[in-house]
């Protein structure tokens, strides 16, 4: 039996959390239970490697360092949480997968594309989402938000070239593959951002009903 794998992106301050626990319980209601994780992180050795990498060090962390690091704890997450819970039918839903590598060491740092290519199909295989779901908000609205909300970790103290580059990349990606992405406008009110969610839950109930 094989599962569905939801996942959920966007820069900062795009509200993947707040919409995650939306779309789970609505899935509930429906009668699925979805196994909900996030990257990095998912298990104890990769939510330590998540520490590594958001915590703010007087040494500065090398691009290629932290590419490795985010993939060190995607392989664990994947070996421990992702694949049993898809090999027994569930639907898994993580906040942030590849498509953030793309976006943030990519877009963000200027890695090649082809590099974190690479290192996706050595440490993926052919396993790639079902679905992901990109929450889309303009730079300024997102840091303002990221600003609200708490002390800034490393990436969101980032300077706002980062963030145009991380933006551009998923919209660029949701472009170049519109059957697997969905792109919903997240600046507007949490109403009106979860009632677009709607199409988008029934289409994780129809996979998971198949």
């Amino acid at each position: 039996m094989t599962g569905v794998f939801v996942t959920l992106e966007g820069p900062e301050g795009a509200g993947k959390s707040t919409n995650l626990a939306y779309i789970a319980d609505a899935l509930q209601r429906a009668g699925c239970e979805p196994l909900l994780t996030r990257e990095p992180g998912g298990t104890p050795i990769a939510e330590r490697v998540r520490g590594i990498l958001l915590e703010h060090h007087e040494e500065p962390m090398d691009p290629d360092a932290e590419l490795l690091l985010v993939f060190a704890a995607r392989a664990q997450h994947l070996s421990r949480v992702i694949m049993p819970a898809l090999a027994q039918g569930q639907v898994v839903i993580s906040d942030r997968f590849t498509d953030a590598t793309y976006a943030y060491q990519g877009g963000g740092r200027g890695i090649d594309s082809a590099r974190i290519a690479a290192l996706e199909t050595w440490t993926q295989g052919a396993l790639r989402p079902d679905l992901t779901l990109v929450l889309d908000v303009p730079v300024e609205v997102g840091m303002a938000r990221a600003r609200a909300r708490s002390a800034l970790d490393r990436f969101e103290s980032e300077q706002r070239a980062f963030f145009d580059g991380v933006r551009s990349t998923y919209l660029q990606r949701a472009a170049d593959n519109p059957g697997r992405y969905r792109v919903i406008d997240a600046s507007g009110e949490l109403a009106q951002v979860q009632r677009k969610l709607e199409p988008v839950i029934e289409q994780i109930l129809e996979r998971w009903r198949a």
